[in-house]
């Protein structure tokens, strides 16, 4: 790893951070030790199959060069979505009927993992249901009753409806939209709480945490993690770095693009004013390139996602830079306070399908969940689980999705990424 890598430096605080639960307490690794299982990232992927490891009965260690929750899973607008980033129909169409069915119902059990962990180990994360997909197209009906369609027939899922231009504006005060799609099977909630939560629950079930451990290299046999201060020899390792993976295992950056995120969350609003902005209390997510997101928070805060930014540097002013992407949907809000403004990596595929597999015998990786790994990264801690419990066949299912090194290499993958990024954010002005 290379010390100017833009990944390395601080993040602005989040206002996740600034209302979050007690952390555990943990110590940096100090010397050489054994282990079961080692994991790479404190994020939900590697907090998930700690859990769910030591539960089976083993010992996992757990190492994050930050704070557990630091990354994405602490930094992400908390949506909990149903199915996969390529939607229900793309499912069918790239997996066939059967093994899109399976994979559906794998994803289902994503969301059921969230909340029943929310629920067995009491953590304050303020689960909520509801997300709606907003859409800017007057031609929105075909695609969204195509979707409608294909949950029913093919997965038996009712949980989502249509709703027309009159109603989505009732329900969030814009006139910006003309149609959309509500989902009470999804959800939403405090992402940071979640794991931090997560963290608590391993902990307790028998795994060990090591904060502010750097990983420096990892053996090809999965058999050995390198940090600055010590060593962990270990039967497997998994790398669960996602965005923040930077260059420890050069063939997993290949297959991801990290690109940068942007949230601002508002001063409270009250109850009555957060109703008029969003009655139902409801995540949302619209249909451009470069997605708005945003929901109320349980203190009647709009967080708000949106813009993009092509490169490495941040904007000199996140706050200033999202605000006006907030006003073209709430042009209402323009007197209220924006209290604050971060930012974090996520990690994009080509095909926006999650990469999850192995390789070695010994060394597993999940990344790549294409902004939608809020469920799937507890889905894919438990799969990893099952499978160095030795019944691979669920993680086999997604270990056999195809993925491609982002075309480019080392040097050119940046400048693609602005042109194609480029591209698409105007062809969402236009």
């Amino acid at each position: 790893m290379q010390s100017n890598d833009a990944r390395l430096r601080p993040e602005a605080p989040s206002w996740y951070e600034a209302s979050a639960i007690a952390r555990p307490v943990t110590r940096p690794l100090e010397g050489d030790i054994e282990a079961d299982v080692c994991i790479v990232g404190g994020g939900f992927t590697g907090l998930s199959t700690a859990l769910n490891l030591a539960e089976r009965g083993l010992k996992p260690v757990l190492i994050e060069a930050q704070r557990i929750g630091y990354g994405a899973s602490g930094r992400n607008g908390g949506q909990i979505n149903s199915g996969m980033r390529c939607g229900p129909t793309a499912m069918v169409e790239y997996f066939g009927a059967d093994d899109a069915k399976r994979m559906w119902a794998m994803t289902e059990e994503a969301k059921a993992i969230v909340r029943e962990r929310i629920q067995r180990h009491a953590i304050e994360a303020h689960w909520r249901p509801g997300t709606l997909y907003a859409s800017l197209n007057k031609d929105y009906r075909r695609e969204v009753d195509e979707a409608i369609e294909t949950t029913r027939r093919h997965f038996n899922y009712d949980a989502d409806r249509r709703v027309d231009r009159d109603e989505i504006r009732a329900l969030l005060g814009s006139t910006i939209y003309e149609g959309g799609m509500i989902d009470m099977g999804a959800a939403h909630m405090h992402p940071l709480n979640y794991a931090i939560g997560l963290g608590h629950a391993a902990i307790a079930a028998g795994a060990v945490l090591h904060e502010n451990t750097r990983a420096t290299s990892i053996d090809e046999d999965g058999h050995g993690v390198a940090t600055g201060r010590g060593r962990i020899r270990a039967r497997h390792t998994i790398v669960a770095c996602n965005g923040y993976l930077e260059k420890l295992v050069p063939q997993l950056a290949a297959k991801i693009l990290p690109i940068r995120n942007y949230i601002i969350a508002t001063e409270p609003l009250g109850e009555a004013r957060a109703k008029t902005i969003n009655r139902d209390d409801l995540a949302v997510h619209d249909n451009k390139f470069v997605v708005d997101y945003y929901r109320m928070t349980h203190d009647h805060r709009l967080t708000f996602g949106g813009g993009e930014v092509y490169g490495r540097n941040d904007p000199a002013d996140i706050k200033r830079f999202v605000r006006p992407h907030m006003l073209k949907v709430y042009p209402q809000l323009a007197d209220v306070r924006i209290e604050h403004g971060w930012g974090g990596w996520l990690a994009l595929t080509m095909n926006r399908l999650p990469h999850l597999g192995r390789l070695s015998r010994d060394l597993y990786f999940a990344q790549g969940y294409s902004g939608q790994g809020v469920a799937l990264s507890g889905l894919y801690g438990k799969l990893i689980a099952e499978a160095i419990a030795g019944t691979a066949g669920r993680f086999d299912l997604f270990a056999g999705i195809g993925h491609h090194d982002l075309p480019g290499g080392p040097l050119l993958r940046q400048p693609l990424q602005i042109l194609g990024m480029l591209w698409y954010s105007l062809r969402d002005r236009l």
